[in-house]
């Protein structure tokens, strides 16, 4: 029975502005809120004859505590608001459910001799950014297009300029330059101030510049035609044909040349997808969509979730933001979108105009998208959510969302490793995986290396204050990879930390193949069309993949060490040279002396010594 008295606390609760974070009986966060005065708002939930939705009427009734944090203002509120749904990802609020990164193209202006390259990232650094794109793809081809027009390097080469502006020579020069699409900056071949202007020229094309590079490009290509050099005449056309790909898919929208989203959706029976489409210096170069769980059709509230959560955290905001509907509080959501920001955002509901037929368009892809893809989007909940509701009812449990499972690989006790795997909702969290290495357990005993693999992770959760660390972060379910002995394992370990998590261990057939789960002493026969048993497949299967993968790369770094370092002259940079030189221990067995000594830092004694060993 919870001690938390709500109608006496509720007397405590201050009129100031702040965020509330209501809470089960599990202590899990199911709702986060802000209010501009925490007394009026919270109480409202539990006021005697209260008209709630039927969303909000669900959530106060699983409502067992509750927490405030109380901020200087609504602006902070509004903040500290979107980055606890971002951490908790609460039941009842309406929640985006993809995280997605876009690409850029970056110039990396903070050194002697730029690269250009893709980045998931756009940071506040002396580089150059271009975007975000919404194809990686595209991304990639254009680099590769202004690499070969404008020969500019793609190695990873530190390059620093001397007094005359040229480079020092570093290692040897790539294939790149033996083919004539780099100008040998590596070698010295080219100044500083020379191959500045290369990379101003890429730049102007990334400005959307096209006309002019193409039709220099065209001249070339006339000229080597005229002097019948056709092969070169061939690769001027080619590059006009990418610039065409290139500039013909960015429709011009606007001659402003303004920076804007358009953003619209379409909802049905409690599913809804939100489409953004991207506006980048007047032209539209692409379109995103996103699958929200919401529990009714109210457009604004819709809008006014999706705005809060995507663009927190997101590296490039545009200074338009033009939606389907008008948002709630859409002044405090741009003070808060613009705060780092040199230009104010601005956040509009067009009704006349080409904008609104913007957004139009926008709404249209939302409902076609809705119509192709709903019996996408009901088979994925089924076989991720669906599946542990699945499994909730088979061992009668509830308020499952994250799901640990553990496993254990070696070679005869050499090498001993552990996995953590974790899902949630049914879907792998990969970022939150984690690998261990035994460190004091001797011989092949899995149920001992199970025992320190889980006490560590515990311990570190409890002890850990970081929120963002993944072990913090505690599972609603334990899967074993076994039957009873790990489970009892489990158990033991969490008797010790002092937790109460349930444990359920998958028991395997004769095949080696998932029969069951083992619960509270007794097998559970699970149906094996069922998506229950599919989804406990795939964590086992995930499981085993992830223990595997580290054990072997482990056993190989540790062959490669105990075979190479026998060797006399041979020690760690030299085995580096080896390794990256031939890439594995049979090419280097089967190289010659004058192969070995190409190597860097491989001198003709240390290579016959390489070679007498693998051929005494």
């Amino acid at each position: 029975m919870s001690s938390f008295d709500i109608k006496e606390e509720l007397k405590k609760v201050p009129q100031t502005p702040g965020v509330y974070l209501m809470k089960n009986s599990h202590a899990d966060v199911i709702y986060v809120g802000k209010a501009i005065n925490l007394k009026r708002r919270v109480s409202s939930y539990f006021r005697a004859g209260a008209r709630h939705s039927q969303k909000i009427a669900s959530m106060v009734s699983n409502v067992d505590a509750f927490e405030y944090i109380i901020t200087d203002s609504e602006l902070e509120a509004l903040i500290l608001e979107c980055n606890l749904i971002k951490e908790y990802r609460p039941k009842y609020n309406t929640m985006l459910m993809d995280d997605k990164t876009y690409p850029y193209i970056q110039v990396t202006l903070g050194e002697d001799f730029p690269k250009i390259r893709l980045s998931r990232k756009m940071k506040k650094d002396k580089n150059k950014y271009y975007g975000p794109f919404t194809s990686g793809l595209a991304v990639r081809d254009t680099i590769e297009l202004l690499q070969k027009m404008y020969k500019i390097r793609n190695c990873n080469k530190s390059l620093e300029a001397d007094a005359e502006g040229l480079a020092k020579p570093n290692g040897r020069p790539c294939l790149y330059y033996h083919i004539g699409q780099c100008d040998g900056a590596c070698q010295g071949m080219i100044s500083k101030d020379d191959y500045k202007k290369h990379v101003e020229d890429a730049m102007s094309f990334l400005d959307g510049k096209f006309t002019e590079v193409r039709d220099e490009l065209e001249e070339k290509m006339m000229e080597a035609s005229n002097n019948q050099d056709f092969e070169a005449a061939k690769e001027y056309r080619d590059l006009i044909a990418s610039i065409n790909h290139v500039a013909g898919n960015q429709k011009i929208v606007t001659h402003k040349f303004e920076d804007r989203d358009i953003i619209a959706y379409d909802s049905l029976e409690g599913e809804t997808v939100v489409v953004v489409f991207f506006v980048r210096n007047g032209k539209l170069i692409g379109r995103e969509n996103f699958y929200m769980k919401t529990e009714e059709n109210d457009g604004k509230e819709i809008l006014t979730n999706f705005i809060k959560q995507y663009y927190i955290g997101t590296p490039f905001i545009p200074h338009q933001i033009l939606t389907q509907e008008e948002v709630d509080e859409p002044e405090l959501i741009s003070e808060m979108l613009s705060r780092n920001l040199n230009y104010t955002v601005q956040i509009a509901n067009p009704k006349k105009g080409q904008k609104e037929k913007l957004v139009e368009l926008a709404q249209k892809n939302a409902a076609n998208l809705l119509k192709q893809n709903k019996e996408r989007y009901r088979r994925e909940e089924k076989r991720t959510v669906g599946a542990v509701k699945e499994i909730e009812k088979l061992i009668g449990i509830s308020d499952v969302v994250r799901i640990e499972s553990y496993d254990i690989s070696n070679t005869s006790g050499y090498e001993s490793v552990g996995s953590m795997v974790v899902y949630e909702n049914g879907k792998p969290k990969r970022n939150h995986y984690r690998k261990f290495k035994i460190k004091t357990v001797q011989g092949p005993d899995d149920y001992a290396s199970m025992h320190e693999v889980l006490l560590r992770r515990f311990t570190h959760g409890l002890e850990s204050k970081d929120d963002m660390d993944s072990f913090a972060k505690f599972p609603d379910l334990l899967l074993m990879d076994g039957g009873k002995g790990q489970v009892n394992i489990a158990l033991e370990v969490l008797k010790e930390v002092g937790l109460d998590i349930p444990v359920c261990g998958m028991v395997k057939d004769d095949n080696h193949n998932t029969r069951g789960l083992y619960f509270n002493n007794e097998e559970i026969d699970i149906d094996k069309r069922s998506e229950a048993f599919k989804l406990i497949t795939r964590i086992q299967d995930e499981t085993h993949r992830f223990a595997i993968e580290y054990h072997r790369r482990l056993r190989g770094k540790k062959e490669i060490k105990s075979i190479l370092d026998d060797i006399e002259g041979v020690g760690p940079s030299r085995r580096k040279a080896l390794m990256k030189a031939f890439k594995d221990i049979d090419k280097i067995r089967s190289a010659s002396v004058e192969e070995l000594t190409k190597a860097d830092g491989i001198t003709e004694n240390v290579a016959k010594n390489i070679y007498e060993y693998f051929h005494k």
